[in-house]
């Protein structure tokens, strides 16, 4: 950069300081090209990184297809496993409350079956009758609420998988595997089966 020329009249240190200012701005120019032509777009090398050098249009839009393609089957995995992980947590919750439930029914059988017993005993008592059989419904009523189910009547065909066979007979008035006896009612929560029903099975 060539000296300024000096005006007439003007100081010289006035035009010293006018010429440092001048290189300060020249410098400061000089500076600024160099670090735009050094860095470039983190887009842009994202996508000529991706794409590769010298890539046509075609292979740039190829690339990004993929890369949607690869993110569409991260997010339907990622939704079947909460799909699953949610149906599964509520199977669980509703086998903890079944179980607890029928858990809660098995305390009760001895009182049920006390009470079974008192109702099948003659007595002139009517008061005590009377008493026993409404305490009777109300267990009744409060295992109706929970859900409980209670099986096991005379004259009902045998199921292995809800009654307990401890005793056979030959009764030519009852069909084939049909219960000619109930010893003991049975009692389920749903599809699990709190107690099997102790039975004789005829025929």
């Amino acid at each position: 950069m060539g000296k300024k020329k000096t005006e007439p009249g003007q100081e010289p240190e006035a035009i010293l300081e006018e010429e440092a200012v001048a290189g300060e701005a020249a410098a400061a120019e000089d500076t600024a090209a160099e670090a735009a032509g050094s860095e470039a777009s983190p887009e842009t090398g994202e996508a000529a990184e991706a794409a590769g050098p010298g890539a046509s249009p075609a292979d740039s839009a190829g690339a990004l297809k993929a890369g949607l393609a690869e993110a569409e089957d991260k997010y339907l995995r990622l939704l079947a496993e909460y799909d699953n992980f949610r149906k599964r947590s509520q199977k669980e919750k509703d086998e903890l409350y079944t179980r607890v439930r029928a858990e809660t029914v098995e305390k009760f059988l001895p009182v049920y079956d006390n009470l079974e017993r008192a109702l099948n005993v003659p007595t002139a008592d009517e008061a005590y009758r009377k008493g026993v059989e409404m305490t009777m419904t109300g267990l009744r009523e409060v295992l109706e609420k929970l859900g409980v189910e209670v099986f096991g009547e005379a004259g009902e065909a045998f199921d292995p998988n809800m009654h307990n066979a401890v005793m056979h007979c030959e009764d030519e008035s009852l069909g084939e595997n049909v219960l000619a006896e109930v010893f003991q009612r049975g009692f389920r929560v749903g599809d699990k089966v709190v107690r099997f029903a102790m039975v004789r099975v005829a025929n």
